[in-house]
């Protein structure tokens, strides 16, 4: 019995633990990026401009809605740290608090359109790129409540490590957003054709389903009895301690997106090529970064579960596991673009213009190389900030993000397409943003070197009201 209890405790935080956590979440980050990239390619066989118009007005959409998202999968923190503490009476509630922000979210999204032809106007593409921006931008947004009630939902299960479970819904999203997109891209099925507006109605329609799956699953007896999840108060306490601690890291997340959204309108102003070819390598690329997010999340999950126990070395320990996993993934990864970069296009060139191609293959050759590089730097960022996230040190993310973000690539960004002329525009706006990347990993891990995150939590340090009393809200002492 002891030799098994101390084999028990030499596996926790290891590779294996990690990876039991984390592969479903692969798996579900893989569904996601491949629904994401299947429906790049569709567009570029609908046409060039409307995969880059797309493209951009995804991100555009993603910027405000990554504030909201941010802050509502926080929740996630909540429900892992309560799990570990052993405090099942509070994970409901702590859901409800997610939800009820989640509404209020989607609500504010919606009101963005009433600037949508300003925004667009402001980034000033090519007109036929523009309508597109504008189509995709307008849907996205309209849309946009489910997308995060659906996050906010899983942190339910994601947070208690549950992430088998999230695997199969994430695939089954995956698979509505793929039909529907054949279906209304093109006009298959007897659906209208759509083109950019079929892609973001497919996208909006797979989240919904997503969410009726998500609330069935939390509405089950078995999770109202053991988790609380009929306990539908608002808690201002709790709902404030989300707000303290998720609000940070949403603002992190949506300047990281805004960042990397002018990085991409700065592009856009080089040339219809150059715009292009950057949109294809950044799909690509998405393919390699989306599994990254699955190990990082696990590594949340992880850290929070092992604060919440008050067990900070098993949270290090298995922070180092993810980032060896991790860091071998993005290895293989980045030496099969320089190796093998034709076979990344190829999806792309099936249904593509061969003359379109031909003239975009040689930039998006260059620019792999660049992701090749900044993709192993970004195993550190990914990793170490889900290990501060977890934790609660989400507001040395969130400053850190900040400054480097203006400060390495977005002003470097603006000043070459600005002052440089010819191809050194596009490839020295590359550089800055790998130099972005690099900065941010080396900071996150001198972060998480110096340990200070070990004695943070955001959950209470008493459980407060007993599990008998779910209908009253428990009070609770704001401990940052």
């Amino acid at each position: 019995m002891k030799e098994n209890t101390e084999k028990s405790n030499i596996n926790e935080g290891g590779c294996k633990q990690v990876l039991k956590i984390a592969f479903p979440l692969i798996l579900s980050t893989s569904a996601m990026t491949l629904q994401m990239f299947v429906d790049r390619v569709f567009l570029m066989w609908f046409d060039r401009d409307a995969m880059s118009g797309a493209m951009l007005g995804g991100i555009l959409s993603f910027v405000p809605f990554s504030l909201f998202l941010g802050t509502a999968t926080y929740a996630s923190t909540f429900v892992s740290q309560y799990d570990g503490a052993k405090m099942p009476n509070r994970i409901g509630p702590a859901v409800w608090q997610s939800v009820y922000f989640s509404f209020a979210a989607g609500l504010i999204m919606a009101c963005f359109a009433l600037f949508d032809k300003n925004l667009i106007a402001m980034v000033g593409h090519e007109p036929q790129i523009a309508q597109y921006e504008l189509v995709y931008f307008r849907i996205m947004i309209l849309g946009s409540m489910p997308g995060i009630l659906d996050s906010a939902l899983s942190c339910f299960l994601t947070g208690r490590g549950k992430t088998w479970t999230v695997m199969w819904i994430n695939l089954f999203k995956t698979l509505v957003n793929i039909v529907l997109d054949y279906a209304l891209i093109f006009g298959h099925f007897g659906f209208p054709r759509w083109g950019v507006a079929g892609a973001a109605a497919a996208t909006v329609i797979a989240n919904i389903s997503a969410c009726a799956i998500y609330l069935i699953i939390f509405f089950l007896p078995s999770n109202r009895r053991d988790f609380f999840t009929s306990n539908y108060f608002f808690d201002k306490d709790l709902f404030g301690r989300l707000m303290k601690f998720g609000f940070p890291s949403g603002v992190q997340f949506m300047l990281d997106v805004l960042g990397f959204t002018l990085f991409v309108v700065f592009i856009g102003r080089i040339d219809p090529v150059s715009f292009a070819a950057s949109s294809m390598v950044f799909q690509i690329n998405m393919l390699a970064f989306m599994p990254m997010i699955g190990f990082g999340m696990a590594t949340t999950i992880l850290v929070g579960r092992e604060i919440g126990a008050g067990k900070p070395e098993l949270a290090q320990k298995a922070t180092w596991s993810a980032a060896k996993l991790t860091f071998g993934y993005m290895i293989t990864v980045a030496v099969s673009y320089w190796l093998f970069p034709d076979l990344y296009f190829l999806p792309f060139s099936a249904g593509a213009d061969p003359q379109q191609m031909q003239a975009l293959r040689p930039i998006a050759v260059v620019l792999l190389y660049f992701v090749s590089f900044y993709c192993i730097f970004d195993t550190g960022n990914i990793i170490f900030s889900a290990a501060l996230k977890g934790a609660g040190d989400t507001r040395f993310v969130m400053y850190v993000s900040i400054w480097l973000n203006w400060l390495i690539m977005v002003i470097p960004s603006w000043a070459a397409i600005t002052y440089l002329h010819g191809r050194a525009r596009l490839f020295v706006a590359w550089a800055a943003l790998s130099g972005y990347v690099c900065a941010l990993a080396v900071l996150f891990l001198l972060r998480f070197l110096s340990g200070k995150w070990k004695s943070m939590r955001v959950i209470e340090k008493s459980p407060g009201m007993p599990p008998e009393l779910p209908a009253m809200p428990a009070i609770e002492s704001d401990i940052g």
